[in-house]
């Protein structure tokens, strides 16, 4: 009997909770709950759901984020997928006295602005044990330099990346400790390479080892994120009214899952502790952006949505990521053109095929043409080989000097 009522009262509570998708329709943020196990005869549990601070190192004194000259210091990550041709990629020459190659000719303007690494190839990026799964275990281990566990379940288990580690140290001196940009889907489940989850070819930025952190493919949703909706001179207001909404959904989402606790097993408990610390993160995002006293109003029209044209859609969160480091919203950001293994068509550059497809091809046919005493003596990360990388894309870093 008293079982009974106990799973009255625990099927009463759920559908308190579905019942309260209708706050999806406010315009806030839609918050999911995880799916328990323990809970799965119910049914699916969701819920709906300028200025800057002053920062500084404790050891030094010295401002966070700052040049030399004191002018913010930025990080940005830009990952593209399947590699590139090495020997057009790769510049001819040493330190200054270099030649551009082929596929960095259009940047020869800004050749006294940035440097070119080589020698970054993750170890764990490659095979080893694990066998087929290069796309994903090369964009898993870009930023993380793990290498990510082998599973297309709920068990992800990657690294904190690079760009969070220093978001963790320097966020609080921005609006945002970090922007996450894609002009992709956006995925965090299912098998997408050989067993390997796609939340690795999906996301570059990991909050902690199991949680990728979402990057944002809609231009007018990030604008509005960062600098509110509507016209200049109404987005301040807007900004204003977001925040208040999504900290009543959060109040709200927390003191139900609470409730939950006491019925989950150890495997779902493990989810919920997950579910709330991401939950946590934005609550302590809402509270970090409410401490600057003025949100920067650019005066540009809010973009209307994804453009069709797919080099204006990648150019617009180009100059969005530029907008959010000239307005000193954040200093940290990652963005990822496209999913690690895509087989994207660029038809409006006169290329039909996929882009996975050319690169794979091309790569058969360069080996094929070897023989096999140079193609087993040929290193896959010697910047002189044809072959393209299996694992870590090359950096263009910006030195200090001119990150002003």
């Amino acid at each position: 009997m008293k079982q009974n009522r106990a799973a009255q009262d625990r099927n009463s509570r759920l559908a308190e909770l579905s019942r309260r998708r209708f706050l999806k329709g406010i315009g806030a943020a839609a918050i999911a709950l995880p799916a328990f196990e323990s809970l799965a005869r119910a049914g699916a549990v969701t819920a709906a759901g300028g200025g800057s601070a002053a920062g500084a190192s404790a050891a030094t004194g010295a401002p966070l984020a700052t040049t030399a000259t004191g002018a913010p210091l930025r990080m940005a990550y830009v990952y593209f997928p399947n590699g590139a041709i090495q020997n057009p990629w790769w510049p001819k020459g040493q330190a200054k006295d270099y030649t551009l190659s082929p596929t960095m000719e259009s940047l020869s303007d800004l050749k006294d602005k940035f440097q070119i690494f080589g020698g970054l190839d993750h170890l764990n990026a490659t095979a080893g044990n694990d066998g087929g799964g290069d796309h994903a275990r090369a964009c898993g281990t870009f930023l993380t330099g793990v290498r990510v566990r082998k599973t297309a379940g709920a068990d992800i288990h990657a690294g904190v990346s690079i760009d969070q580690v220093t978001a963790n140290h320097v966020g609080h001196t921005t609006r945002f400790a970090s922007l996450e940009l894609t002009c992709d889907a956006v995925r965090k489940s299912g098998n997408c390479d050989t067993g390997y989850s796609c939340a690795y070819q999906y996301n570059l930025a990991w909050q902690s080892p199991t949680t990728p952190v979402s990057p944002e493919p809609n231009p007018r949703l990030l604008f509005e994120r960062l600098f509110g909706a509507g016209a200049k001179g109404q987005r301040a207001e807007s900004l204003k009214t977001r925040r208040q909404q999504q900290k009543s959904i959060l109040d709200f989402v927390m003191e139900d899952t609470r409730s939950l606790s006491s019925e989950l097993g150890s495997s779902d408990s493990r989810k919920l502790d997950e579910y709330l610390t991401s939950i946590r993160d934005v609550e302590k995002r809402i509270e970090s952006a409410e401490r600057f006293t003025s949100t920067p109003d650019p005066d540009i029209e809010t973009p209307t949505g994804v453009p069709a044209s797919y080099s204006e859609y990648i150019q617009l969160m180009y100059d969005l990521m530029l907008l959010a480091f000239q307005t000193d919203t954040t200093r940290v950001a990652t963005f990822l053109v496209a999913n690690e293994g895509s087989n994207r068509a660029f038809d409006d550059i006169g290329i039909a095929e996929g882009h996975h497809t050319l690169t794979t091809t091309w790569a058969m046919r360069t080996r094929s043409r070897r023989s096999p005493a140079s193609t087993a003596s040929t290193p896959t990360s010697s910047p002189d080989s044809s072959r393209k990388p299996t694992s870590s894309r090359t950096l263009t870093a910006t030195p200090s000097s001119t990150t002003q």
